[in-house]
């Protein structure tokens, strides 16, 4: 399986201790993924053919599953009016007013929205999700900077850094990042508001930062890609040509994604040499999804997901989750909707400073792929189809 058992008393008292220390420091989680139990049973009644849903005590254990569920089930934050700006550097190098952003959906051959919209639309749009990543960040956009002036120039491009309510000096990073860089490039200078800041007033959550950027980019194609630089950028290269790929096999649809993948380094150093409870808690995921109905991408977190423009509107107008489950939930609402997806094959290296609290996170995944299902299943949370 690519990693060993416990070997030791040492470390089967690590484990004990984990979970000692969860219920200690977490009890709330503890308490939540007990109610998440019985959320599951939501999938077991409801089942409306079956005749014991006829009678008067089944009907009325429903309506409380059905009613639990309602109270678990996850309720994305509204935008606010600042979060639909942007920051961005001007061509004199000075950081600008506050810009008001785009919608994705105007950009669809489809739309209707009269004026059209004054900002040009892109070949790419970046995504990038940050949380407290002021140290992490300038490596991450000096590589995705260079690749797409090198590559995208003529085409266009953007990159939608959203400050996911970080408490040090991300957007502050990423402003003053972009200034240095018109500094020290002055042959090649950034694009026209090529880098937009956008922050949030308040956590949301990995999920919640990619969605509300996917939701006001203008690229054809947009791609999110973790701050930390974890996986190489190069490799967008590799997905668009995937994604093209699937485009134009018949049948042909607009609709494309293509999923940037680390399960073919399932064996190699960076995975095996990795502690044992964190190779654990990964293969118990790994389990869990197959027993979910989630078995067709071997890698479903991988955070280099690319969408084209009808793809990312059909699957980031409904998302309901807004942690780190919703690569999840992009899987399931692409499957409803025909949307195909290809997984490619991706560089990727540790890079230290992760933002996942390994063992509780690992809990809270579990439970909201629960709720997920069963919200899905009754009708509590809508596909939303279309475009």
């Amino acid at each position: 399986m690519g990693f060993s058992i416990p070997s030791s008393i040492e470390d089967c008292l690590a484990l004990g201790e984990v979970a000692y220390l969860l219920i200690q420091t977490h009890p709330s989680i503890v308490v939540t993924l007990i109610l998440g139990i019985i959320v599951a049973a939501v999938l077991s009644v409801c089942r409306c053919s079956s005749p014991q849903l006829h009678d008067e005590p089944s009907l009325t254990i429903h309506a409380q599953l059905y009613t639990l569920l309602l109270l678990v089930a996850h309720t994305p934050r509204q935008e606010t009016n600042s979060e639909r700006t942007y920051l961005t550097i001007t061509p004199s190098g000075e950081i600008s007013d506050p810009q008001p952003l785009p919608n994705t959906t105007d950009y669809l051959p489809t739309s209707t929205v009269t004026p059209l919209p004054s900002d040009p639309p892109v070949y790419i749009s970046v995504i990038v999700p940050a949380y407290n990543e002021s140290l992490r960040l300038p490596l991450m956009l000096t590589e995705a900077v260079d690749f797409l002036i090198e590559n995208y120039t003529t085409l266009g491009w953007e990159i939608l850094l959203v400050d996911d309510g970080s408490k040090d000096n991300t957007s502050h990073s990423a402003l003053t990042w972009a200034q240095s860089y018109l500094k020290s490039h002055p042959t090649t200078p950034l694009p026209p508001s090529s880098i937009r800041v956008i922050t949030l007033t308040k956590n949301r959550g990995k999920g919640g930062a990619v969605t509300h950027g996917m939701r006001h980019a203008r690229g054809a194609h947009t791609i999110f890609a973790d701050a930390d630089g974890a996986t190489r950028f190069s490799d967008l290269s590799a997905l668009l040509t995937s994604l093209q790929s699937l485009q134009s096999t018949p049948p042909r649809s607009p609709s494309t994604i293509a999923v940037g993948s680390r399960a073919h380094m399932v064996h190699t150093a960076a995975v095996v040499q990795r502690s044992f409870i964190r190779n654990f808690l990964m293969y118990t995921f790994h389990f869990y999804l197959g027993i979910m109905g989630i078995s067709s991408i071997k890698d479903t977190q991988c955070g280099f997901k690319l969408f084209s423009r009808e793809a990312a509107v059909t699957i980031f107008r409904g998302m309901y989750t807004e942690g780190w489950i919703f690569d999840v939930e992009i899987l399931i609402r692409a499957e409803r909707a025909g949307i195909k997806v290809a997984e490619v094959p991706v560089n990727w290296h540790e890079v230290a400073g992760t933002k996942v609290e390994l063992v509780r996170d690992s809990v809270i995944m579990a439970l909201d792929l629960l709720i997920l299902r069963a919200g899905y299943a009754t009708g509590v949370y809508q596909y939303a189809l279309g475009v």
